[in-house]
């Protein structure tokens, strides 16, 4: 088995965006991540490489990412006031074009720190 060590890591979780972490990783997960907090330890030890899900579902059954996509499209076009929601553990350049679907619709944009 081989073991991969990744410095200076950056996890993006809570939004603090620590940049100092050391995942310790195997081929299909990660098994340590030093200097993580409890959310951070959390997020990194829980993702895996392994596939366990169809890439998309349409109620219940699989279907191609381009069906789902096609589907999500005609949902929020159909939508009167779409909630864009979220966002903590996606980049800022995913977040960036988040709000600019968001607008583009018309909708609201919000994110989980609202609770």
């Amino acid at each position: 088995m081989v073991l991969n060590i990744v410095k200076n890591a950056t996890c993006t979780f809570c939004g603090c965006v620590c940049d100092d972490i050391e995942l310790h990783a195997d081929e299909y997960r990660i098994t340590q991540a030093k200097k993580a907090c409890m959310l951070g330890k959390a997020w990194f030890l829980n993702h895996t490489a392994e596939q366990l899900y169809p890439d998309a579902l349409i109620d219940g059954k699989e279907v191609s990412v381009d069906q789902a996509v096609e589907a999500a499209a005609e949902l929020l076009d159909q939508a009167d006031m779409p909630l864009i929601y979220g966002m903590s553990n996606i980049t800022c350049e995913a977040q960036r074009e988040a709000v600019a679907l968001g607008e583009r619709l018309g909708g609201v944009v919000d994110s989980h720190t609202s609770l």
